[in-house]
């Protein structure tokens, strides 16, 4: 393990990526990347200068995720867990991801790459598809899927793709939850539907309830969000209001409350602490 945090502090510098594999027996180590097609369970989240969001909602996300995938003990997850956290750089920007890939026996990963460019809007196309995914509450097994979609939006001039219900119902994009305004009542998808549990967004709902804001989970059509401020939000990039839809005549609706849930959405980052408990 030792070895393996020296591998990845000494690279930091020099934004590259790089993959550790960890054995019980030996702690993390320099590896081969496993292709996303092998996933069975992954979680990432933005590390700007050693600070983090939701750190322990991404990690109760993904022992959760690999306990489902592959019947591991939740002890043996969070000591993997609690080595990767040890091995992240402590400056500059970062994206890592933890994966539990398969075949059988799978096995545990951390990759360990630059931050993507943060954007603070974004474009989204909308299509007449409906969620093509597998497994929409388990972040992994549809990567690839979702790599692919996007490259579909991007194509037509798109940051992003909403995923939608066979009849209609907002879900969320391919990277992202889906929030949005109906006056002053800040509103998301029921969580009865197949959505990824955002830890973003979960922040934000635990912020709103700290100010007095009326949060609401509401059904709704793409339709129905026309002329609504409507957010996409996730760990890499935070807040992104939707300044344009592609793909049908919707109109995106002026970002009033944007800037000021951005603002404090920047500030809520905590430093990593390592495995003692001492801040690094």
């Amino acid at each position: 393990m030792v070895a393996a945090q020296n591998i990845g502090h000494a690279d930091a510098s020099e934004k590259k990526q790089w993959t550790l594999m960890w054995r019980e027996d030996g702690g993390l180590m320099p590896s081969r990347a496993v292709p996303d097609a092998a996933l069975l369970a992954a979680d990432s989240w933005l590390v700007d200068d050693g600070r983090v969001r939701g750190l322990d909602h991404h990690r109760r996300r993904f022992v959760a995720a690999c306990v489902e995938a592959s019947g591991d003990s939740c002890a043996r997850i969070e000591s993997f867990w609690r080595e990767a956290i040890a091995a992240l750089p402590r400056t500059e920007r970062w994206f890592p991801r933890v994966e539990l890939a398969g075949p059988e026996p799978a096995r545990l990963f951390l990759r360990i790459r630059p931050a993507p460019p943060r954007t603070a809007n974004v474009t989204v196309c909308l299509t007449e598809e409906f969620d093509p995914r597998s497994y929409p509450r388990r972040k992994g097994p549809d990567l690839p899927l979702l790599a692919h979609l996007r490259e579909r939006a991007a194509a037509r001039g798109a940051q992003e793709l909403m995923l939608t219900t066979p009849s209609g119902l907002v879900l969320e994009g391919t990277t992202a939850s889906v929030l949005w305004w109906e006056d002053d009542v800040l509103c998301l998808p029921p969580p009865g539907l197949p959505l990824l549990a955002g830890v973003t967004a979960a922040l934000i709902q635990d912020r709103a309830a700290e100010l007095g804001v009326r949060t609401e989970h509401r059904n709704r059509t793409v339709q129905e969000l026309d002329g609504r401020e409507v957010w996409l939000v996730n760990a890499v990039h935070g807040i992104r209001p939707v300044t344009a839809w592609l793909g049908r005549p919707l109109r995106a609706g002026p970002a009033l409350r944007a800037a000021s849930w951005q603002s404090w959405l920047d500030g809520a980052s905590d430093p990593l602490v390592s495995t003692n408990g001492v801040h690094r």
